[in-house]
């Protein structure tokens, strides 16, 4: 399968990531990327910087780097309808948005209720992804994600960073197989994004590609062979 893109990076921004701007789109313009875009935490994340951050992208020249580059914000989902910590004004001018449930953001709720928040934020004009839905922490309805993200033009997250052994959301690898099989039935588009918080992970999804190949996954519903297709995505 091609590899072309990543599109789940932090930069020094989300404060627990620790390479700047330019390290991170040297790194993916080194691995053989095409597109690789920056996606820091939204405020609501402990530590993360001030919305302000996010109103002065006109001043990043993307075209100075000999690679493609979009700037994006991940956002934290606040509450089981879906909310998130971005106002519309700065959303706006973002080229996309991830939408994910973090730990220090929301706690668990039911399973009812986490699949609810994801929907919720898959309406959201600029959420084109919907960021680590296999983590265990919180249970959903994958046949219910599925379905609603194909009916609003959103990705589902293959997440590396997730099926890392020793990271973060252990227990994603073995819930993967069940996300994957609800996108399949729904011929649901995924995306398999590094969550590099340091320029040595950028492009790197060897684990989402290990699970996308053991479950026989159609790499024609995986986005990141084509950059040309992701940019349309999210201009849609």
């Amino acid at each position: 399968m091609k590899d072309l893109l990543d599109v789940h990076t932090h930069t020094l921004a989300s404060v627990h990531a620790y390479s700047t701007l330019r390290e991170m789109i040297t790194a993916a313009k080194e691995k053989g990327l095409s597109l690789v875009g920056i996606s820091d935490h939204a405020s609501a994340m402990p530590g993360a910087f001030h919305e302000f951050y996010f109103c002065n992208f006109k001043v990043i020249r993307r075209d100075a780097y000999g690679i493609d580059l979009l700037m994006g914000v991940e956002l934290n989902i606040l509450d089981f309808s879906g909310s998130t910590d971005l106002r519309q004004e700065y959303l706006d001018r973002m080229d996309y948005a991830i939408a994910s449930l973090h730990n220090p953001c929301i706690k668990p709720g039911t399973r009812a209720e986490n699949t609810a928040a994801l929907i919720g934020a898959m309406q959201k004009p600029k959420v084109k992804i919907i960021g680590h839905p296999d983590n265990p922490d919180y249970p959903v309805d994958f046949d219910a994600l599925a379905q609603a993200a194909k009916e609003y033009h959103v990705l589902l997250e293959c997440n590396n960073s997730s099926y890392t052994p020793g990271g973060s959301r252990q227990g994603s690898r073995e819930l993967a197989g069940q996300l994957l099989s609800a996108c399949q039935r729904h011929n649901t588009m995924v995306i398999m994004g590094s969550d590099a918080h340091i320029d040595l992970d950028v492009g790197n999804h060897s684990y989402a590609q290990e699970l996308i190949s053991k479950y026989a996954f159609p790499e024609e519903l995986v986005i990141n062979s084509s950059p040309e297709k992701f940019k349309e995505w999210v201009q849609g």
